[in-house]
């Protein structure tokens, strides 16, 4: 089997119908743009791979030095994931066999899958708690920001979840230790919700992390360790270790924490084909015990014919020939054609908690207006005001435009 072409297509993913809103559309712009890849063999066969990549097309170069070539050349490559994806749904085809044969031993059958969404305010999250738990997740991603007040969305949060339903916070690795440490104490102590936190100091606070991990019951997640993964376990950083990416890189670190013990969750951004992929990956990766994060829920229609379903928080491994879900070219041809979200003018309003307002851009930097860490300033709110058409709006947007951020 040789690989005759491969058609790189960029596509516009249709958002859920509940980001048809205000606080929708201001926030979720830009994941709706992916890159489709398909790869085409001289018996026939296609493989399909889907990424939230847009921005960062691959290089002809690639494409080319890859055209006559077995596909089986490329197991554990280090592609762009479209493509790196593709590459293993065409071998499975070929082989008959699912794409997880083609990586390891097969360990489980079943993964933990989370829910995700982006920043907003703590009655946008409660709401999308309730989706998360009817649609049967058990676990919810959050990014927490400088522009809400984590505390309270951890509070609404509790008030729709079930018993043992768990918020998985990311950080962002942007705080000192003393600034965290309070956060951290007062989930642990008063919030058991809280079943994870990702990125609480930067990576490079290695002594910072250690204090923080002897601190706290919560289960630590380092994303990006700088030194490789292995010197941070030796230091005792984190619980589990983040992985994702180039399916090469993924593969021999999943691998290596195995032989550690160390729990291992793995974060991709895509539709259901990079959801199957990530499942299959955690099929044989001893340690993949930790949840999966994609972004399959995040769209109305994908270009599968099925959707991976969530069963009381998690997804069975497919079991079809390579990647195991069928895609439906016409819904890439429409997706084709589509253009990405746009956000018109907006004026953010930053309320803090003693009635001043102060009006900036659309993502001001709250450390920069205050001088306050990220977290310190408890009932802190952000508002975005769209373009309205009033005079009042037109005001402040040359104001803002004009004088930068300005306090009322």
């Amino acid at each position: 089997m040789k690989i005759t072409n491969i058609e790189v297509i960029p596509i516009v993913m249709p958002l859920a119908k509940r980001y048809d809103n205000h606080h929708g559309r201001v926030r979720m712009g830009d994941i709706d743009e992916h890159l489709v890849v398909k790869v085409h063999t001289d018996n026939g066969l296609v493989g399909y791979g889907d990424y939230e990549d847009n921005p960062n097309p691959i290089p002809p170069s690639i494409i080319d030095s890859l055209i006559g070539k077995s596909p089986f050349d490329f197991l554990h490559n280090s592609f762009n994931l479209a493509l790196g994806m593709a590459l293993y749904d065409v071998m499975g085809k070929h082989l008959e066999v699912p794409a997880y044969k083609l990586m390891g031993q097969k360990v489980r059958d079943a993964v933990s899958t989370a829910a995700w969404t982006r920043p907003c305010p703590p009655e946008v999250f409660r709401d999308e708690i309730r989706r998360a738990v009817a649609d049967g997740y058990t676990i919810f991603k959050m990014h927490s920001s400088a522009l809400y007040d984590v505390i309270e969305q951890t509070r609404l949060a509790e008030e729709v979840a079930p018993n043992g339903f768990r918020i998985h916070w990311d950080f962002n690795h942007n705080r000192s230790l003393a600034a965290v440490l309070p956060i951290i104490n007062e989930l642990d102590k008063n919030h058991p919700i809280v079943g994870y936190i990702e990125d609480p100091l930067p990576w490079t606070d290695i002594d910072g992390w250690r204090k923080l991990r002897e601190k706290t019951r919560i289960p630590l997640i380092m994303h990006v360790p700088q030194l490789g993964g292995i010197q941070e376990i030796i230091q005792g950083c984190a619980d589990i270790y983040m992985i994702g990416g180039r399916i090469g890189d993924t593969l021999m670190k999943g691998f290596a924490y195995g032989q550690a013990n160390i729990q291992t969750l793995i974060q991709q951004s895509g539709g259901t084909l990079m959801k199957a992929l990530t499942l299959h990956q955690a099929a044989v990766l001893p340690t993949a015990t930790a949840h999966t994060i994609t972004l399959d829920d995040q769209y109305e229609a994908d270009i599968t014919t099925t959707r991976i379903p969530v069963i009381e928080g998690f997804s069975p491994i497919p079991e079809a020939p390579g990647l195991g879900v069928e895609v439906d070219d016409d819904a890439i041809a429409r997706f084709a054609t589509k253009t990405p979200l746009t956000i018109g003018r907006i004026v953010g309003i930053l309320h803090l908690p003693g009635g001043h307002k102060i009006y900036t851009t659309r993502g001001p930097s709250v450390e920069r207006l205050t001088g306050h860490e990220e977290g310190a300033i408890r009932g802190i709110h952000f508002e975005k005001w769209e373009d309205d058409g009033s005079s009042e709006f037109e005001r402040i947007y040359e104001r803002v435009e004009k004088e930068g951020s300005f306090m009322e």
